[in-house]
């Protein structure tokens, strides 16, 4: 049965491990810090590859970043990994085929081929976390648009200049449905030093004003899954990430579902999740070596 070494790169941590067709992990997943110059980072894939290479079929690697769709090079800016890091030549690193993808979106594959959207030909994988991700599938394909840079979730959401985004713009729906959003919906309802965990910790105990906070953060949320069910009719789409677990599914499937304008879809949480990642990027290189 093949098999691939699968890694998923982020600012802080790298992990990796063995995964087979079936989705398994073959062996314990290692994590380890990640290196702070783009030399280090390429230094440790490298001994880390030699040390797999005769035992596995080819080498998958999730990353932040756009990816172009021949799969083998960041062609954007990466903010939270060090200087030069999207100029580094991953082909290099080994002589075995090697497949580069999009973090969220290879995320977005895990949940579409085995997790809570199998079964499904259209999809939209949403990662909530500090900042806001994507997988987005289209008639059992992943969207990757001419360049490979699809499912940027850096559309306007408003136009009062509001909120500042990581992109440089304003106002962009990553603004409003992600942890960051939440920790500025703190800040207005509860105080000005308050952050989404005081948001979360308030609904526990049954606080008002971080009640408050949370139904407009969730409000938000909601247009966007609106946004999203009349973009792509998806059978499903599905929550990933730290704030997903906090989501009121039921509520929001119902209120979202009443003001789309394509069929019904279905809210779901994810199944896999800091797993994720690696989970799809080997997917998708075995589908590729198959």
């Amino acid at each position: 049965m093949k098999k691939v070494l699968a890694f998923d790169i982020g600012g802080t941590k790298i992990a990796y491990a063995v995964i087979d067709k079936k989705g398994n992990f073959t062996n314990e997943i290692i994590k380890v810090t990640t290196p702070k110059t783009s030399a280090g980072i390429f230094e440790l894939l490298k001994t880390v590859i030699k040390g797999f290479e005769d035992e596995v079929d080819g080498v998958a690697i999730a990353t932040a970043g756009a990816i172009n769709n021949d799969n083998n090079k960041i062609i954007s800016h990466v903010g939270n990994l060090p200087e030069k890091y999207n100029e580094l030549d991953f082909t290099s690193l080994t002589s075995k085929p090697i497949l580069l993808e999009n973090d969220a979106n290879a995320a977005g594959w895990a949940e579409f081929k085995l997790g809570a959207a199998k079964g499904t030909r259209n999809a939209v994988i949403l990662t909530l976390g500090t900042g806001v991700g994507s997988g987005i599938i289209v008639d059992g394909k992943l969207l990757k648009g001419k360049s490979g840079s699809a499912g940027e979730m850096h559309m306007r959401f408003g136009f009062g200049h509001e909120r500042k985004c990581t992109c440089g713009l304003w106002d962009c729906l990553e603004t409003y449905v992600s942890g960051n959003a939440l920790t500025t919906d703190a800040k207005v309802y509860i105080s000005p030093e308050a952050t989404s965990y005081d948001v979360i910790k308030g609904l526990k105990e049954n606080n008002q004003k971080a009640r408050a906070a949370f139904d407009h953060w969730q409000e938000y949320l909601e247009n966007a899954l609106v946004m999203m069910g009349n973009l792509f009719d998806p059978e499903v789409i599905v929550l990933s990430g730290s704030m997903a677990q906090f989501v009121e599914y039921d509520r929001l499937n119902k209120q979202a579902n009443d003001d789309i304008l394509t069929q019904p879809f279905k809210l779901k949480p994810a199944k896999f999740e800091n797993n994720a990642g690696m989970l799809g990027v080997a997917l998708l290189l075995l589908e590729r070596l198959n």
